[in-house]
């Protein structure tokens, strides 16, 4: 009768035979270009919508832009948006802000038209300003006193405002507050979502704008 050796390699041995499929891996380059192509995916889509007067009137379109801000949100959740980052004149790309909008629309029957329509915000001092521009020389902007009260919320009380032309200002009433939060920052561009559940997509313009 032969007898047959069988040798067994003991679990440990084996284990360190088996190759083992590496983990993927989440690094900052791949966090950087998920990021770039996320937002040159809400960019292409606002490109042409006129500040969000055409999508206003296009629900589809309007949903769309809002599901690329929501991914824009995701990869900005862990972030801190309150900081001095946060401190810049910002420049209207995009919103669905209804006032906003309709002052936009409706400024040649005042005989002028809207420019650039602005956010200035400045941490450190606690304003904020909400402003569009008539050019050459018109303004309107509503002051407001701010307060970080997380990583990406700041809470806002408007404070004044007032309507300005090239020799004479209409003092207004305040007229409200609320919050906002930053759910994506970075060097030159900026995701909002307010407490109305307005949407706003803003770029650090080339100026800083003064009263």
């Amino acid at each position: 009768m032969t007898l047959v050796a069988v040798t067994l390699s003991s679990p440990l041995s084996l284990a360190t035979k088996l190759k083992r499929r590496p983990h993927p891996k989440i690094t900052c380059s791949s966090v950087t270009t998920q990021s770039q192509s996320a937002k040159q995916d809400l960019l292409n889509l606002i490109s042409d919508q006129d500040r969000g007067l055409i999508s206003q009137r296009d629900p589809a379109k309007r949903d769309a832009i809002i599901k690329a801000i929501d991914a824009m949100a995701i990869l900005g959740r862990d972030t801190v948006t309150t900081g001095d980052s946060l401190s810049a004149t910002w420049r209207l790309l995009w919103t669905t802000e209804k006032e906003q909008l309709f002052i936009i629309e409706k400024a040649h029957l005042l005989g002028t038209r809207a420019g650039d329509v602005l956010q200035v915000i400045d941490v450190e001092k606690k304003t904020l300003n909400n402003v569009i521009t008539f050019p050459p020389d018109g303004v309107f902007f509503v002051r407001s006193s701010i307060e970080v009260t997380s990583s990406q919320r700041v809470n806002f009380k408007f404070t004044s405002a007032v309507l300005r032309g090239k020799s004479w200002e209409i003092p207004l009433p305040p007229f409200g507050q609320g919050w906002f939060e930053t759910v994506y920052l970075d060097d030159d561009f900026r995701v909002v979502k307010d407490i109305r559940d307005d949407y706003l997509v803003v770029e650090r313009a080339p100026y800083n704008w003064k009263e």
